[in-house]
């Protein structure tokens, strides 16, 4: 009995150190879209800076490259996602968004509507990209998601002729889903990611651009504490008791009374 009630505790003991973990598995919360960039760059040195959870808007034309970056940190899996609004009349038109690390490496969508076409009659055209999970450390040969800064990149691809410099509108967001200590790897960058270059509001000039300062809320976590060390330690502690049970269960209640003394 004195096993079982034990065991019962670790059990209790392993509901709360799971729920931290679940919570991590939410998606982040959103934040007051009041301050997001009405604009976007036309580079990737002039992004607009945004964070996780914004709503950014930006004016444009058809045939330009918009550009926005963002933070992104270890174990988060972000999800871009861009709407278009298109004008009245046009053609046929194909819309495209990429996303690029912090050394501008073109990272590979694991899922999403990354390229559509929307058709002549549209009126607008929605366009979502999912990322890998960002690992905290990667061989220098790898193109793995790393901590640093992102930038999106929104375009039109094979527009009519007749469409060129057309007035569009554009939305775009960015959302992580925590994935937590399972996408931890044993490792650490000693800095993020190149954090990039921006250019201050309303300032165009080429001397105008300044390190970007955008950064997650509780600031960069590559090799902080993971939930991955709870699990390590609560899996010992069983395999102990464990090892503690099988053997009580096993070793009998001592010599049997029946047997001669020897």
């Amino acid at each position: 009995m004195r096993v079982v009630r034990v065991l019962s505790a670790v059990l209790l003991t392993l509901g709360l150190a799971a729920a931290p973990a679940a919570a991590d598995a939410s998606p982040s919360p959103s934040q007051d879209g009041s301050s997001a960039p009405t604009r976007a760059g036309t580079s990737f040195r002039t992004a607009a800076e945004i964070e996780q959870g914004q709503l950014a808007t930006a004016s444009g034309s058809t045939g330009d490259y918009l550009y926005w970056s963002f933070p992104a940190d270890t174990g988060q899996r972000p999800t871009v996602k861009a709407t278009v609004k298109l004008p009245e009349s046009h053609a046929s038109q194909t819309w495209q968004i990429d996303v690029y690390d912090g050394l501008r490496r073109r990272q590979a969508c694991q899922y999403g509507a990354q390229t559509r076409t929307a058709a002549a009659d549209a009126s607008s055209v929605e366009l979502a990209c999912v990322l890998r999970t960002v690992r905290a450390w990667s061989e220098p040969w790898a193109n793995d998601p790393l901590p640093g800064t992102y930038y999106v990149r929104l375009t039109a691809t094979g527009v009519a002729t007749a469409d060129l410099g057309l007035p569009v509108g554009s939305e775009v967001r960015v959302d992580s889903r925590d994935i937590g200590g399972s996408a931890a790897v044993d490792g650490s960058l000693a800095e993020p990611l190149v954090p990039g270059v921006a250019t201050k509001p309303g300032e165009e000039r080429e001397d105008a651009a300044v390190p970007a300062g955008l950064e997650p809320e509780d600031g960069w976590a590559s090799g902080r504490w993971s939930d991955r060390w709870v699990w390590t330690a609560v899996g010992g502690i069983l395999a102990a008791l464990a090892g503690v049970g099988g053997y009580a269960l096993t070793r009998g209640s001592g010599r049997p009374s029946r047997a001669p003394a020897t």
